[in-house]
């Protein structure tokens, strides 16, 4: 049987690195969107870190738990076959993944209380999914990364 991601990714040696790198993925992605909808991210989150700094590394690691449970069903599904990276997986299946992901960070955004960040949030959610689908196969081997270590 495969492991679980929880106890591929967020064992203590792990965790922080995991964190990290998805932390380093979100900045490569935002500052690399470009357009009218690439500035508006770009302002979101410039906007955001203003308003708490660290609030992406924050997020990131008090979100991680359900961000990674949202990813292991597919991560399960994904073990049975393997017959592509898993980030290719993950685009493969770009609607479904990225409205696990989404889901978790709508959540999180609803718990909380800085009505500026849920504000931000607001105003980026709409172009998030295309943002998230594009980011899917570079999250997919940030995962395989560390199971490989496993």
């Amino acid at each position: 049987m495969t492991n679980t991601l929880q106890q591929i990714l967020l064992t203590a040696q792990k965790r922080p690195h995991v964190v990290a790198d998805v932390r380093a993925l979100i900045d490569s992605e935002v500052a690399g969107k470009g357009g009218v909808s690439g500035l508006m991210l770009k302002a979101g989150f410039a906007a955001a870190k203003a308003i708490k700094p660290g609030v992406v590394l924050a997020a990131v690691d008090g979100f991680l738990d359900e961000l990674v449970g949202a990813l292991d069903p597919f991560y399960q599904q994904y073990g049975l076959t393997k017959d592509v990276h898993f980030g290719q997986y993950l685009a493969g299946r770009s609607d479904e993944s990225s409205e696990a992901l989404l889901t978790v960070t709508d959540a999180w955004t609803e718990r909380t209380s800085r009505d500026g960040i849920k504000k931000i949030y607001g105003t980026l959610r709409p172009s998030a999914k295309k943002h998230v689908v594009d980011a899917l196969p570079q999250l997919g081997a940030i995962i395989e990364k560390y199971a490989a270590t496993s």
